[in-house]
């Protein structure tokens, strides 16, 4: 167990990098967008499913392999940004499938497919591996013993308050969604957009290095 002062420095310096819009918020809001504020939240956890699979490779030691190698690093980014792509092309070619009421679920989609695309959204994003192999060490107590653990609850952490923020900003979304949704074109405005932002968002994490 980390010492309590290093659990709070911690935590206050994922938030404050947390409360900065990154792709999993992008992402997680181009979903509540298209999908609706349902989707948007399980966008969100399966997001932090992806990430968790980094946490469990940094606290095992695995992540320092892909750190240190171009060609995992980038081979893992470009996919991702493909695969949002893939997505928001997707959201934005079937905006006007179905019609929408502001009492329905929003469009047919499964829960698992909504947490597996966010998952793989999370999975295919190694900053946050960046993030988890340059920071988590920092604030380790190696006297005390017990690195791994240290790591995997500091971790935890993260995961936690970034589920918290990025549902606020999914349900934010999400809610705005539900307004349009009195119109089905302006729905069908809303749908394309969010299409828009995750092809945006797929440029982003392509060619720049913002977490």
């Amino acid at each position: 167990m980390p010492p309590i002062e290093n659990l709070i420095a911690f935590s206050i310096a994922a938030l404050v990098i947390i409360l900065i819009p990154g792709p999993s918020v992008m992402f997680a809001v181009g979903r509540s967008l298209a999908l609706g504020k349902g989707a948007g939240v399980l966008t969100v956890v399966g997001n932090a499913m992806g990430t968790l699979v980094w946490l469990i490779a940094v606290v095992l030691g695995l992540g320092a392999i892909v750190a240190s190698s171009e060609f995992l690093f980038y081979g893992i980014k470009y996919l991702g940004a493909a695969y949002l792509a893939y997505l928001g092309i997707q959201a934005f070619r079937h905006r006007k499938d179905h019609g929408f009421d502001v009492d329905a679920t929003g469009a047919p989609q499964s829960k698992f497919k909504t947490l597996r695309e966010g998952f793989f959204v999370g999975l295919s994003n190694p900053k946050t591996m960046v993030f988890f192999t340059a920071v988590l060490p920092g604030f380790v107590d190696v006297k005390q013993g017990n690195v791994m653990l240290q790591l995997l609850i500091l971790g935890i952490i993260f995961e936690i308050i970034g589920i918290l923020s990025d549902s606020m900003y999914a349900i934010g979304a999400g809610l705005a969604r539900d307004w349009f949704a009195k119109d089905v074109k302006r729905l069908a405005i809303v749908q394309g957009t969010g299409g828009v932002l995750i092809v945006g968002l797929a440029i982003w994490v392509a060619f720049f290095d913002s977490l």
